[in-house]
């Protein structure tokens, strides 16, 4: 666990780790100008982004369920060795309801996401339990950075242990905080294909410019760009995402009626979120034994005009 040096007139940056009313243990990390997050070691979530200003900037549900090992409705959920419910696991894979540990050591990464930020390394080994749902063996490690500027880095790498390839799909499940779902436009996503969940997965292609909201969304955008941008009219802010190693995107909304069916979610929460996921779910990533694959995903809020 580490945090740059670093000071201004709010103080330095800072690495603590506390615990939730349940005892779950959660890392929480400052930088110098007051921003913040905090990770869950359940899951490895990150459960909270805030700005300097102490806006926050993830969604969390009302009704969300706090104690392991339900999955908490919010923040930034890792789907992982699969996305959805496809295939024989649990919706989404596992290792969202799993612990986590703080690894003190790990292998290096390039200087560009250490050097003036604030981070924590995160390590899941699969047991001997997790191995009887998926019989691999791996190492998933995930840095949590926050930059000096108040961006949220997720570096997630998955090494195979095994004898034997394996493949696993992900994402990063990102729920964003918005003013109000009828406000908001998605870019960066036009002219792509995309498979439509509400229609037995079939293929379409994105015929506008934008992505607005007037009803259940459910689709995976596939092979996009490296950067898709969330606009919030009333907010005149805008989500940046950039990403690597990435290559889809999933955007969800559950509109109305759908809201009411979520045990942990409330009726009306959909007008306020929107899930809009850095993944790899149309062609899953397989792993030789030995070999590592590296995903990176950087989230930041910008004024609107900077976007147009």
């Amino acid at each position: 666990m580490h945090s740059s040096a670093g000071t201004s007139s709010k103080g330095t940056s800072s690495v603590d780790v506390v615990k939730d009313r349940n005892g779950v243990e959660q890392v929480l990390l400052k930088n110098p100008r007051g921003a913040s997050v905090r990770v869950s070691l359940h899951g490895g979530q990150v459960r909270s982004w805030m700005n300097e200003r102490g806006h926050e900037m993830l969604f969390t549900s009302s009704k969300a369920v706090f104690k392991p090992p339900k999955p908490v409705r919010g923040g930034i959920p890792i789907c992982f060795p699969q996305f959805g419910n496809s295939g024989t696991l649990e919706q989404h894979g596992f290792v969202r309801n799993k612990i986590w540990t703080i690894e003190q050591n790990p292998p290096p990464l390039p200087p560009s996401d250490s050097i003036g930020k604030t981070f924590v390394d995160l390590l899941f080994i699969p047991s001997d339990d997790d191995m009887k749902i998926w019989p691999h063996r791996f190492e998933f490690r995930l840095r949590i950075c926050l930059s000096a500027e108040g961006y949220l880095i997720l570096i997630p790498r998955v090494r195979n242990l095994d004898s034997k390839p394996f493949s696993f799909s992900f994402a990063f499940h990102t729920y964003f905080s918005i003013s109000d779902i009828n406000e908001v436009r998605i870019e960066g996503l036009e002219t792509l294909d995309y498979l439509d969940n509400l229609h037995q997965r079939e293929r379409f292609t994105e015929q506008y410019t934008s992505l607005t909201f007037e009803s259940e969304v459910d689709r995976v955008y596939v092979r996009s760009g490296s950067m898709v941008a969330i606009l919030d009219h009333e907010r005149k802010k805008s989500f940046i995402i950039k990403k690597e190693g990435l290559p889809d995107v999933v955007v969800w909304n559950p509109w109305a009626t759908k809201s009411k069916a979520i045990a942990d979610f409330g009726d009306d929460e959909y007008k306020r979120m929107v899930c809009v996921d850095s993944a790899a779910v149309e062609r899953p990533i397989t792993l030789k034994p030995c070999e590592e694959w590296t995903g990176r995903l950087e989230l930041s809020q910008v004024n609107s005009s900077l976007v147009q």
